[in-house]
């Protein structure tokens, strides 16, 4: 089922997504954990902009 899932963002209207990862640090422990998101390509800046 992956497969099929990376075929179909690689074609059509899938080039208009993104995937983007973004490290965020813990209040609580101090550890740091990582956040994955698809976002659309013109909301990258807003992504990594927001805390």
């Amino acid at each position: 089922m992956a497969k099929k899932v990376v075929a179909t963002l690689k074609t059509g209207s899938g080039k208009n997504f993104t995937k983007v990862i973004k490290m965020v640090k813990s209040e609580k422990t101090g550890a740091y954990a990582f956040k994955s998101e698809i976002v659309p390509n013109d909301q990258i800046k807003d992504f990594f902009a927001k805390k």
